[in-house]
C-alpha cells in the first residue's frame, strides 16, 4: 500500500477514534435539543414507517417539509438497522466526520506536495476542537461540512483520472445528499464539476463536468421534490422554510436569529407550505420598502456567522447545562476560536501567495483579512480569502490545488446566503474544514497535480 494512502487511513482512524471516544462520553449525557430535537423526532417517525410527518398535540398528523429531509433520513436508516438511540445518531455523525478527515488528506495531497502537508491537514480536521465536540449534536452543519469535503475530494479525483466519470458520479451523489441535508449546498455542485476538469482544460470540458455533476445531484433530489409537489402542494426543491428565514433576516436587529413577528395576513394561515409562502411575500415587501435598512444588516449577519462559531459549546450547554456549564462553554469556545483564527491566518498567507494576477492587491486584501483575524472582526478574514482567489483570476484558480477555489466558493456561498437570510455561528461551521485545508495546502507555484 502506498505510503500516502496509509497516511490517509491513519487520519481516518484517528478521526474516528476521537469522535467515537466523544460519543462514548456524550451519548448518555446530552439529549437532543433545539433543532436537533425535531430532527430526532422526524427520524423516529421515518424509522417507524409513518413517513415524514408530524404528530400535533391534538392528535392530527400532517405531512412535513419545514426541516430538510436529508439528515433525518440518514438517522432513520441507522435507527431502522441498529435501533434508535443517541449513541446510534452520534455514531452516524462520527463516521461522516471521519470520512471528511480522510477526504481532506486526499484533497490536499498531490504531485509536488510535501507528505507532511496532507497528513497535517487531515489530522487537524480529525482533532479540530470545533468539529469533534459537535459530533454529539444531532444537527446538520457538521454533517453538511463533512459531505462537502467528501464531494470535493471525490471531484478532485477526476482531475487526473483516466476514467473521470465515476469520480464525477460519486461527487454528484455526495452533493445530492448534501443538498437534501442543506438545500443551499446545490449551488456548489456545478462549481465542483467545473473544478473537476484537468488544470489546463478548456471551457467546454469544464462545462460538461459542471452540468453532469449538477444533473446527478438534482437527480438524487428529484424524488423528494416530486413528493413535495404531491404532499405539500408546492414543488419545493427540498424544504419549505425559505420564507421563514427570509422574514427573520428582514426583521432581525442584531443579524442573528430572533423570534418571528408574524405578519397579520399570515396569522391564520396554518398550512405549512402556505405559511412559508406568506412569510416570504411579507419579507419581500418589507425588504422592498426598506432596502437600505436590510443591506445595513449585512455586516452584523456576517459577524454573527463568522466571528465566533461556537456551535459545539452552545449545543452541549443547551443540552445539559448541569454537565456542561457556562465555564465549560466559554473554555471550549476560547480554544475553538484560537485554533480557527490561527488556521485563518495561515489560509490568508496561502491565498496571498497564490500564483496569478493582482499580487499587490491580494497582499493588501490578505493583510486586511489578517487584521480582522486578530481582532473581533474575524468575518473580514474569511471574506478576504474569497476576495484573494477572485483577484487571482480564473486561470490561477484552475491551476491551484482544488481546495483553494473550492474553499473560496464555500466561503462566498455562505457569505451570500447569510447576507440574504440571517447569521449564526453554527451556519459558518461549514467553512472550517476548507479553511483548515487551505492553511496546509502547498505547491503555490501553480504546478499542483492531483492524487485520486
Amino acid at each position: 500500500m502506498p505510503a500516502r494512502t496509509s497516511d490517509a487511513l491513519v487520519v481516518f482512524g484517528v478521526a474516528l477514534i476521537a469522535r467515537l471516544a466523544f460519543v462514548a462520553v456524550a451519548q448518555a449525557r446530552f439529549p437532543a435539543v433545539e433543532d436537533g430535537h425535531y430532527y430526532d423526532v422526524l427520524a423516529h417517525r421515518l424509522a417507524s414507517g409513518v413517513g415524514y410527518t408530524w404528530l400535533w398535540p391534538n392528535g392530527a398528523v400532517t405531512y412535513a417539509a419545514h426541516y430538510p429531509i436529508g439528515y433525518p433520513a440518514l438517522l432513520a436508516l441507522a435507527y431502522a438497522i441498529f435501533g434508535s438511540s443517541p449513541a446510534v445518531a452520534m455514531t452516524v455523525n462520527a463516521l461522516l466526520g471521519a470520512g471528511s478527515a480522510y477526504g481532506a488528506h486526499r484533497l490536499v495531497d498531490g504531485e509536488g506536495v510535501a507528505r507532511w502537508r496532507p497528513l497535517a491537514a487531515g489530522l487537524a480536521i480529525a482533532l479540530h476542537p470545533a468539529l469533534v465536540p459537535y459530533t454529539g449534536a444531532l444537527m446538520t452543519e457538521g454533517v453538511t461540512a463533512s459531505l462537502l469535503v467528501v464531494a470535493a475530494a471525490t471531484a478532485n479525483g477526476a482531475r487526473g483520472a483516466g476514467r473521470p466519470w465515476p469520480w464525477i458520479a460519486g461527487a454528484g451523489v455526495a452533493m445530492g445528499v448534501a443538498t437534501l441535508v442543506r438545500p443551499q449546498s446545490l449551488v456548489l455542485a456545478p462549481v465542483l464539476g467545473a473544478l473537476a476538469a484537468p488544470a489546463r482544460a478548456g471551457a467546454p470540458a469544464r462545462l460538461a463536468r459542471a452540468v453532469a455533476l449538477a444533473a446527478i445531484a438534482l437527480a438524487c433530489v428529484a424524488p423528494w421534490t416530486a413528493r413535495n409537489c404531491v404532499r405539500m402542494h408546492t414543488c419545493a426543491l427540498v424544504s419549505v422554510n425559505g420564507g421563514w428565514n427570509l422574514l427573520i433576516g428582514a426583521q432581525t436587529a442584531n443579524g442573528g436569529w430572533e423570534p418571528v413577528s408574524v405578519p397579520p395576513d399570515c396569522a391564520t394561515v396554518w398550512d405549512e407550505a402556505a405559511k412559508d409562502g406568506c412569510f416570504g411575500r411579507a419579507a419581500s415587501r418589507r425588504i422592498a420598502a426598506m432596502p437600505a435598512a436590510w443591506l445595513a444588516r449585512v455586516p452584523g449577519k456576517l459577524a454573527t456567522t463568522f466571528d465566533y462559531f461556537g456551535a459545539a459549546p452552545w449545543y452541549l450547554h443547551a443540552s445539559n447545562p448541569a454537565v456542561f456549564g457556562e465555564r465549560a462553554k466559554k473554555g471550549l469556545g476560547a480554544v475553538e476560536t484560537l485554533v480557527c483564527r490561527l488556521v485563518l491566518l495561515a489560509a490568508l498567507v496561502t491565498c496571498g501567495r497564490l500564483a496569478g494576477r493582482g499580487r499587490l492587491a491580494r497582499k493588501i486584501v490578505a493583510l486586511a483579512g489578517a487584521a480582522g483575524a486578530v481582532t473581533l472582526h474575524g468575518w473580514i478574514g474569511y471574506v478576504a480569502i474569497a476576495a484573494c482567489v477572485v483577484i487571482a483570476g480564473r486561470r490561477a484558480a484552475a491551476l491551484a490545488p482544488m481546495v483553494i477555489p473550492a474553499g473560496a466558493v464555500v466561503i462566498a456561498a455562505t457569505v451570500v446566503v447569510h447576507s440574504v437570510f440571517f447569521g449564526a455561528g453554527r451556519y459558518g461551521l461549514i467553512v472550517v474544514p476548507f479553511v483548515t485545508m487551505m492553511a496546509f495546502s502547498g505547491a503555490m507555484d501553480g504546478r499542483h497535480g492531483s492524487r485520486p
